[in-house]
């Protein structure tokens, strides 16, 4: 009964898959500016057009990754608008400092004028994943150089001098470990070691595996709980902010940890990655009267200070989809698809748009829309595609050998 429930999941997710494909496609591009605008209603109209240079390295990078590795997706229309994306970001999202390094914009004009910069990592991290992806298919070196030479500035940000990213040391800043930060560092490792050889996967070694540890320090509580901030000490800090807890960004985490376990052949990690990073989340974050996951918790029962905290956003729910079905098909074990097929029902139910093709990203507890635009200022051609995209895959694998189907 299994195998027929995950043909019919398969062909609902590769549908999907194309309508949301379609939407972005049709609706995203600037053609007179170059880049893409994310700002979108349900009929596709273009509310804003500040562009948001985490969201136009998601989007280089997405369509990189169909053209590449999906047949159906492997048109000369995809490939162009990625090319024309990462032309976009190359020109516009880097902005020089007097000390010489380059810091990536967050949200730039249409016609490509820095707006904003955030004091964080993070414009960097989807730049070298564009950089990199888009390497890949047009084979130009200079992209994947660009792609190094940031990943070694964001180490050295991140583990040797922060005053790069132009935040003041206060005397009363506690040091803290962000679960985002090294969660981030690892999915470019695994980027930027994906198929290269020994040489490319031993430079980033070290790194990878500081990575995961930091990812580990963050279960709390004896093993009980899962933290998003915690001190660099690996201690558990006071306040609000130390008992913050992120359901999504724990399952995401979880299988970041599944892929490194599955190439490292590591079943210490595995067990780990499901036992703490994807079961206490989903316990403690799946609200049992409405359905769905909580956007946050406090691990001790407070009111979040969030005002969001009691939403249902889209990106949770494609990060569990992703992680309990990889997670089954690692183990095989049948509590994990009955999470996956929780969820499925849950995220296909309330989610996607039948006008659009796309999905709302913003839901009530209750489970209704909230926000009924398409795309924002954090909601682009990303966390639903990638998850689609994703859990055919698995799928692809999980149906082509049913005997292993329990």
């Amino acid at each position: 009964m299994s195998d027929v429930k995950l043909e019919e999941c398969r062909e609902h997710i590769r549908s999907q898959l194309d309508n949301v494909v379609d939407f972005w496609l049709k609706y995203s591009h600037d053609t007179v500016d170059g880049g893409f605008f994310t700002c979108l209603g349900r009929d596709g109209s273009v509310y804003d057009k500040l562009k948001y240079v985490w969201l136009q390295g998601r989007q280089v990078w997405m369509y990189c990754r169909l053209y590449r590795t999906m047949d159906r997706f492997h048109k000369p229309e995809i490939l162009e608008a990625a090319k024309a994306g990462g032309e976009f970001l190359r020109k516009f999202a880097r902005v020089s400092r007097a000390s010489g390094e380059w810091k990536c914009a967050f949200c730039l004009t249409s016609d490509g004028k820095a707006v904003k910069v955030q004091r964080t990592i993070f414009s960097e991290c989807f730049y070298i994943m564009a950089m990199d992806e888009l390497s890949r298919v047009t084979g130009d070196k200079d992209m994947q150089l660009e792609a190094e030479q940031m990943m070694e500035q964001l180490i050295h940000w991140v583990r040797v001098d922060s005053s790069g990213l132009g935040r003041p040391q206060l005397p009363g800043d506690v040091p803290t470990n962000s679960m985002a930060v090294p969660m981030m560092l690892l999915c470019l490792v695994q980027q930027l070691t994906e198929g290269q050889g020994q040489d490319v996967v031993q430079k980033y070694k070290e790194l990878e595996q500081w990575c995961v540890q930091q990812i580990l320090h963050h279960v709390q509580r004896a093993g009980t709980a899962i933290l998003e901030n915690v001190s660099v000490e690996r201690t558990e800090l006071p306040g609000c902010s130390g008992r913050l807890q992120n359901p999504g960004h724990a399952l995401e985490a979880g299988w970041f940890l599944l892929q490194y376990s599955a190439e490292r052949g590591d079943e210490k990690i595995q067990e780990t990655a499901i036992s703490k990073f994807m079961e206490l989340p989903y316990q403690c974050g799946w609200d049992k009267k409405h359905g769905g996951l909580f956007y946050f918790l406090d691990v001790d029962g407070h009111c979040p200070t969030q005002l969001e905290w009691s939403m249902k956003l889209w990106w949770p729910h494609c990060e569990a989809l992703i992680a309990f079905l990889l997670a089954y098909s690692q183990t095989k074990k049948p509590e994990l698809l009955e999470r996956f097929f929780e969820v499925y029902d849950y995220t296909f139910t309330h989610f996607p748009d039948a006008q659009s093709g796309e999905w709302f990203g913003y839901l009530t507890q209750e489970g209704k829309v909230a926000l009924d635009f398409i795309g924002g200022p954090f909601k682009g051609f990303f966390h639903v595609p990638r998850c689609l995209y994703m859990c055919e895959r698995i799928l692809d694998d999980l149906l082509a050998n049913k005997d292993t189907i329990v």
